[in-house]
């Protein structure tokens, strides 16, 4: 391929399609991630989209916890992208949830890597199954709005692996996404889009990326610079003045000509996977039930006091609150679908109890109905904006309590796409729903909660505190003059609030049902690889069939490192019916009970018996079994500037050491080595020093010549 060619195929031809070179056709490119959201031709209004499904967003799809699930979602996502032309979908959106003001929340799964990233694989290989590119996004570290075109994420090297890269990691590795979307902003001052660790050193050297990396739109700073770096597509485009650039810079030498070849036939390989084929269509009736299934089971019940719910369709119901007519289903921005139809909740309730149910806006007019359901929410959500607070709208919160004091059989029902501070209104309401943004078969979906015909098996993906400023990031957040500094390192979500025994409102992992669980004992047992494989019993010990989400959660007593007191390892969706038991099986990857060393630049699972937690949420464990695991060799090698006590906590270390102590106090002088070896004090405020440091001090056996023959003896 001419240079100008391979240039030209480096970047869009328009804002949605790829560039046509040679025998290189165009691909449509278009956002996802819970619809197809293809632009209607000629509109002016870039978000104007033909009709399509809209699922329900990662919000509600990851508060089900069931791979299976979304893998379904992929596949359909994959059958309408066939039927509309579309070559490569954007999504599934995989950030963690580190502050719950971000305003793409609604856009991604979890505050915790392991959710997001099973999730996130099903969802890819569902799409992928199709013949439809997957796009991976937004890589990395990209957490806010705010100053998302510039704003740099300064974090530590543990928490960006353990944290902030593992589910891209996983989802690259297990699944293949055919593109990875660089992100905006810059990660420790660097541009996602220039960043060369990130989009060859980590993407392709150690996970084995062999797709096309693309830039979110409008990414690219320095076209040369990104190509030197590792991306393959800008878009949109078209890029002239981007394209030259590239030319002239190979010409002159600036930028090895082979990396802009490698970046074409990377896209080359993109399209020859694709199709320009259309399908004949598909079943949106069918789609349509299934984004109300997804959605039902994404509901999560956080309080059901005195068994109110579910309904059973005899009572009179008043509903209060304008999204029960006008449902809010999805958040603002890119990724906003023109939905092929759109189910709100009043009419599915009014349906589920015929002549028994009133829209009234009067509490009054609610005190003489048998039970009244509050609708109420946020409007908040959007691409290009934080959230300000937690809180729901005044006139909303007087609303719940007004209803609360004339009706004692209140329900609360909330639509948002990031959670919500629930203290203290909470208490004055018996039963409250979490409903999400739950796409276009939302009301429906809450309906078959409410009365029933689904019994809830949603569980929180995120914790729900008390207040915001209980919460890890509160502090850190959306930082000053061009950064954000990622201060709570390790601690994210549940794990700082656990870390801190900070009491929430609803913890990570929760979710209540309409039937109630017991768990047996847990035992363990390890493959010859090394990984863990958990078993116990869980028994349905309701009237109702139901699901149980299954956490195994794990930590390490006497850890070398600092750890989250348990980190979330496993996890189980077993459908249970009413009165069975059944064996829920958790296996653990060895490779996820690793850390990232910092000293050694590599993962490394430690020796010891972890604990392994089984329970119901983060909070609520059921059972524990102990595991003993054979570690990795982590030993540090020594230098001169390790100190004292670094060399003795070291066993050829010490050996080393205390054979040149031996040696002084054999000569008679004594002198440091007198000291240090008789006087446990002095040892103490010794351990600190650096051996080099200590060369300094009067008597000191460590002369230069004497430390490298240390140095050499130690690590040998």
């Amino acid at each position: 391929m001419e240079l100008n060619a391979q240039a030209a195929i480096t970047s869009g031809a328009d804002f949605w399609s790829s560039t046509a070179a040679g025998d290189v056709p165009a691909i449509t490119l278009t956002d996802g991630p819970h619809g197809v959201r293809l632009q209607v031709a000629d509109a002016e209004d870039l978000l104007a989209g033909q009709p399509a499904t809209c699922f329900p967003p990662a919000v509600a799809s990851g508060s089900t916890w069931d791979p299976a699930l979304l893998r379904r979602m992929g596949e359909a996502l994959g059958d309408e992208c066939r039927a509309m032309g579309v070559q490569v979908l954007l999504g599934p959106g995989i950030n963690l949830k580190r502050t719950p003001l971000g305003g793409r929340n609604f856009e991604y799964f979890s505050e915790d890597p392991l959710v997001a990233g099973i999730l996130a694989t099903a969802w890819v290989e569902g799409l992928q199954s199709r013949g439809v590119g997957a796009s991976l996004k937004h890589f990395a570290v990209n957490s806010q709005e705010t100053d998302r075109m510039r704003v740099s994420a300064d974090v530590d090297e543990r928490s960006l692996r353990e944290l902030y890269l593992r589910a891209f990691q996983r989802v690259v590795t297990t699944a293949q996404p055919w593109t990875v979307m660089c992100a905006y902003n810059r990660i420790n001052g660097i541009y996602a889009s220039q960043n060369h660790f990130l989009l060859t050193e980590m993407l392709r050297d150690e996970w084995g990326f062999r797709g096309v990396v693309v830039s979110d739109w409008g990414a690219v700073v320095d076209r040369v610079e990104a190509v030197r770096a590792g991306l393959d597509l800008t878009m949109p485009g078209p890029d002239a003045a981007g394209d030259q650039a590239l030319i002239d810079a190979v010409d002159d030498g600036r930028l090895p000509a082979d990396a802009l070849t490698l970046a074409a036939s990377r896209v080359h390989d993109l399209v020859a996977k694709t199709t320009n084929e259309r399908s004949s269509g598909y079943d949106a009736g069918a789609h349509h039930e299934l984004a109300r299934e997804i959605a039902a089971r994404g509901v999560v019940l956080l309080k059901n006091d005195g068994d109110l719910l579910p309904l059973d369709g005899t009572q009179t119901v008043a509903v209060l609150g304008e999204t029960a007519r006008t449902p809010r289903y999805q958040g603002g921005g890119s990724s906003q679908i023109t939905p092929t139809r759109l189910d709100d909740a009043l009419t599915a309730i009014s349906e589920s109890a015929p002549g028994r149910v009133s829209f009234v806006t009067d509490p009054a007019l609610a005190a003489q109905s048998d039970v009244a359901i509050v609708f109420a929410g946020t409007d908040q959500e959007t691409e290009g904006a934080d959230r300000e607070s937690l809180d729901l709208p005044r006139e909303q919160l007087d609303l719940i309590a007004r209803v609360a004091a004339a009706n004692p059989r209140t329900v609360v029902v909330l639509s948002n796409g990031a959670v919500v501070a629930t203290s203290p209104w909470d208490s004055a309401v018996p039963a409250l729903v979490e409903g999400w943004l739950l796409g276009q078969a939302g009301g429906s979906a809450i309906a078959d909660v409410l009365f029933g015909r689904v019994n809830p098996s949603g569980r929180l993906a995120e914790t729900i505190p008390l207040k915001l400023a209980d919460h890890p990031s509160y502090l850190d957040f959306p930082g000053e003059a061009g950064h954000v500094r990622y201060g709570e390192g390790i601690h994210v979500g549940y794990r700082g609030f656990d870390a801190r025994e900070q009491e929430v409102a609803y913890p990570f992992g929760f979710g209540l049902s309409y039937t109630t669980f017991a768990y047996g004992e847990a035992t363990a047992t390890l493959s010859a690889g090394g990984d863990l494989e958990i078993r116990l019993p869980v028994t349905n010990t309701g009237a109702r069939d139901g699901r149980e989400v299954v956490q195994a959660y794990v930590s390490l007593p006497g850890s070398r490192v600092r750890r989250a007191p348990r980190e979330l390892k496993a996890f189980a969706n077993a459908p249970i019916a009413a009165g069975a038991t059944v064996e829920a099986t958790l296996h653990i990857d060895r490779a996820d009970l690793a850390y990232w060393d910092v000293k050694l630049s590599r993962w490394v699972v430690e020796n010891g018996a972890y604990t392994v937690a089984v329970g119901a949420s983060s909070r609520d464990i059921r059972t524990t079994v102990s595991v003993e695991v054979a570690g990795d060799e982590a030993r540090y090698p020594l230098t001169a500037d390790s100190t004292l006590g670094e060399w003795l906590s070291d066993p050829r270390g010490a050996e080393v050491l205390m054979d040149v102590f031996a040696k002084m106090m054999a000569e008679g002088g004594g002198g440091m080595a007198g000291a240090l070896t008789v006087d446990p004090a002095m040892m103490q405020m010794a351990a600190s020093f650096p051996l080099v440091r200590m060369a300094m001090f009067p008597g000191s056996p460590f002369t230069s010549e004497a430390l490298a023959e240390l140095v050499e003896a130690a690590n040998n």
